[in-house]
């Protein structure tokens, strides 16, 4: 008996290897030390130029959106969706991203999903000027249904240390902007799959009013990034601070980065929710709050800022191609979200 004989091809992984390599040099920069292949990724700071450089990590999954990706083949998709949810995790706190290494799990590799993936990857990594510098992948056999993979990825950024955003110049008066998402992201699918999928009686090629697209298309947009039109703003010190509407919507993020005495007061007429979000809930019979503390509802990034900055601020991202929303203000309260 061999290692190939329990289901584990080593000849399989090191064929998938030859594209995945020449994806993940295509993100290499000036702070790469040495190649693919070693045991660990090797990289500096020295190129940067910073004065009081300070590390800023995250790590995250893709969740049950792999299952939307499954069903589609979209396979180039979830690295994108990894990598710019792991960007948006440590910009919040100011970063700018500096190397990612992602980790991919599945029963037997089927060939040309491991290299569609990490393109994937490797595409992100260069929209966020990031190097995808290492990674690992697993076969085991009996841990993973037919033709499934699960990924994750963790991410090292860099922010001066008098750049780090904390939130604890936010005050009452404080205006809150949103930054519009591309969909549902990378949260609440277990939630939107059963209302649409089981309770709706909708399948992933099925048409609906107002969705642009079938209805596995929408689910399957990539998560975005916002590094690129917030990254300036961020070095000229003009953010109070910045909050990722991921897992848990607005009333889990938002008051992690409050500082004692504040509230925030959301709007929900300020902007149009997109159908999806609106289809789900119907179809699943679900809750108005629930949604909102489940989903993003169409605002991925809230940007946190004081009145005298919000027309510099606007119109900054305004160059950027961006549509800003004023969505809510700060209030004096007990850290929570009042919806109005």
């Amino acid at each position: 008996m061999n290692y190939e004989d329990a289901g584990v091809s080593l000849a399989r992984a090191d064929k998938a290897m030859v594209g995945v390599k020449k994806s993940v040099r295509t993100t290499f920069n000036a702070g790469v030390l040495g190649d693919i292949g070693n045991f660990g990724g090797l990289f500096t700071l020295s190129h940067l130029g910073l004065k009081q450089p300070v590390l800023v990590s995250s790590v995250d999954g893709v969740g049950t959106k792999l299952k939307v990706h499954f069903g589609l083949k979209s396979h180039n998709l979830p690295g994108q969706d990894i990598v710019n949810h792991c960007c948006n995790d440590i910009l919040v706190q100011g970063a700018r991203p500096l190397f990612f290494l992602d980790y991919l799990a599945t029963g037997k590799l089927e060939s040309g999903v491991l290299e569609a993936v990490v393109e994937g990857m490797a595409l992100a990594c260069r929209e966020n000027d990031c190097v995808l510098i290492g990674g690992e992948t697993a076969e085991m056999p009996g841990m993973y249904h037919e033709g499934e993979y699960d990924i994750s990825g963790t991410i090292v950024g860099v922010v001066e240390r008098d750049e780090i955003i904390d939130g604890k110049s936010i005050v009452p008066g404080t205006v809150v902007l949103g930054l519009p998402s591309t969909g549902l992201h990378t949260n609440g699918y277990s939630l939107a799959r059963k209302a649409l999928f089981e309770a709706g009686g909708y399948k992933l090629d099925s048409k609906a009013d107002g969705v642009e697209g079938t209805i596995g298309e929408a689910l399957a947009v990539p998560h975005r990034s916002y590094y690129h039109s917030l990254i300036d703003l961020v070095h000229a010190k003009k953010l109070q601070g910045l909050v990722h509407i991921t897992g848990s919507g607005f009333q889990g993020n938002i008051p992690r980065i409050l500082p004692k005495g504040v509230s925030v007061q959301i709007n929900r007429a300020a902007w149009k929710v997109p159908e999806i979000f609106k289809l789900i809930q119907k179809c699943g019979n679900v809750e108005r709050d629930e949604m909102y503390s489940t989903f993003n509802m169409g605002m991925g990034m809230l940007v946190f800022a004081a009145t005298s900055d919000v027309t510099e601020i606007r119109s900054h991202l305004e160059g950027k191609g961006e549509t800003l929303i004023e969505c809510g203000k700060v209030i004096e309260g007990n850290n929570d979200v009042v919806f109005s």
